[in-house]
């Protein structure tokens, strides 16, 4: 069962489990997805944006096609506030940044990213620091993601030599899970127009 933030007849956020993809792989043992199990319920039920199948959190469905049009508009134009929350190795020094590196697919180890500052794509993250925990040498940081690229966070953390606790794929050592999450999604209604706003507590 997924848990539901909110639902009405344009639209449902959802919070999406660990482990879970947003959209149904090619193979036949990877159909079963967040989308999947909305429509099993509400067969209307569209794709607006993705998580990575390892992050957990906030996930914005629309209702219908002209929803999904009105709001993936909403995220091409930047309209959307997005924020996470992670755990990454090591102790950032300061207590806030940016990274802005362009990023690509690594197509000899996909789905592995890489920077590439020639033909990569523009890729912008803002962080910053929640708490240091000195005993276990990590710090828990927000990650605030200005474009939208695929692993962008996970490499942009690992690219300050601090990546994101559990995230093998970019050299953090082995852990239950990646301890990323979509904590915060802001958006506009896109039929009464009305801010909308919801958050979510990271499960770790």
């Amino acid at each position: 069962m997924i848990h539901l933030h909110y639902i009405d007849d344009a639209l449902l956020v959802a919070e999406k489990p660990a482990g879970l993809l947003s959209v149904p792989g090619r193979s036949e043992e990877n159909q079963d997805c967040v989308v999947a199990r909305l429509q099993a319920r509400y067969p209307d039920a569209l794709t607006v944006h993705r998580l990575d199948q390892l992050t957990s959190g906030l996930l914005l469905h629309a209702r219908g096609k002209a929803m999904q049009a009105a709001l993936s508009m909403q995220f091409e134009q930047r309209q959307v506030g997005k924020r996470y929350e992670a755990l990454v190795q090591g102790l950032l020094d300061a207590d806030a940044g940016e990274v802005d590196l362009p990023l690509m697919v690594d197509w000899p180890n996909r789905p592995k990213q890489k920077v590439d500052r020639v033909q990569g794509k523009p890729a912008l993250t803002r962080w910053q620091v929640l708490a240091r925990d000195g005993q276990a040498q990590c710090t828990r940081v927000t990650l605030e993601p200005i474009t939208g690229r695929s692993h962008q966070l996970r490499l942009h953390m690992a690219s300050l030599g601090h990546p994101i606790v559990g995230d093998v794929l970019y050299d953090a050592a082995p852990a239950q899970r990646v301890h990323l999450h979509a904590c915060a999604l802001a958006f506009t209604h896109p039929v009464t127009g009305a801010a909308l706003a919801f958050e979510s507590a990271a499960p770790f």
